[in-house]
């Protein structure tokens, strides 16, 4: 059994933690000021912005993943902007699927942040302003501090989603070794050829890590809430 498993393709996983790394990344640092204005916003396109951020998680992979792959290609203008001026194609190779892993996965990282940003006490963040702090030092330095369990939350099932992704990340980038055939597009290509073993081990790994990824999330929750109960 062990020899099996050294002699396994982990490239797959490691290309998927690679995606999902990326993603989590870039998706922090575009949400952190979106979730914030989210959070303090009183205009009347809030509802409207908040349904925007949510519509990845209702609509059907394979519906976002086509209007991505129409809006990325090399007859759209975004497509032919980035083959002209990068010589770079946004459809089947690993940009394409960071950009489709970021918009899929947005509402994983906006929604706890801004549920943290609301629970903030608004006296906390006056009195920041009241010192001469500006919103940029506001939010780094008192307001994210504040919000620890919102923010692993965020970054952890942000992360934790995209190395699961597969509708949207077969819709644009396919299955091309070492570029986009990642760790769930790997499962799905073993059930086809009923290589059942493979499939076996792949998904047993993936569940493994959801566990463990979401045992952490709630270990950490429940220990902030203790030390809070205790002040």
């Amino acid at each position: 059994m062990i020899d099996y498993l050294l002699n396994i393709d982990f490239t797959p996983f490691l290309l998927s933690f690679k995606l999902a790394f990326i993603t989590t990344l870039i998706l922090f640092i575009l949400c952190l000021p979106l979730a914030w204005y989210l959070s303090q916003t009183k205009s009347k396109l809030k509802p409207f912005l908040e349904a925007l951020c949510t519509m990845p998680l209702v609509v059907p992979p394979t519906v976002l993943g086509f209007y991505l792959l129409w809006g990325l290609s090399h007859n759209s203008i975004v497509g032919q902007f980035f083959q002209e001026q990068f010589g770079i194609s946004l459809v089947f190779n690993f940009y394409g699927i960071i950009i489709a892993s970021c918009i899929y996965s947005l509402p994983f990282m906006v929604q706890p942040l801004q549920s943290g940003f609301e629970s903030l006490n608004k006296n906390m963040l006056e009195a920041s302003y009241i010192s001469g702090k500006g919103k940029f030092k506001t939010i780094l330095l008192i307001a994210l501090p504040n919000i620890k369990p919102s923010l692993l939350t965020a970054l952890i099932i942000t992360f934790a989603h995209t190395v699961g992704e597969f509708g949207v990340v077969l819709m644009i980038g396919g299955s091309i070794p070492n570029e986009t055939r990642v760790a769930a597009i790997a499962i799905y290509e073993f059930v086809e050829i009923m290589d059942y073993k493979n499939a076996h081990i792949y998904s047993l790994i993936m569940i493994i890590l959801s566990f463990l990824t979401l045992l952490c999330v709630y270990i950490f929750n429940n220990k902030q809430k203790k030390i809070g109960f205790s002040k």
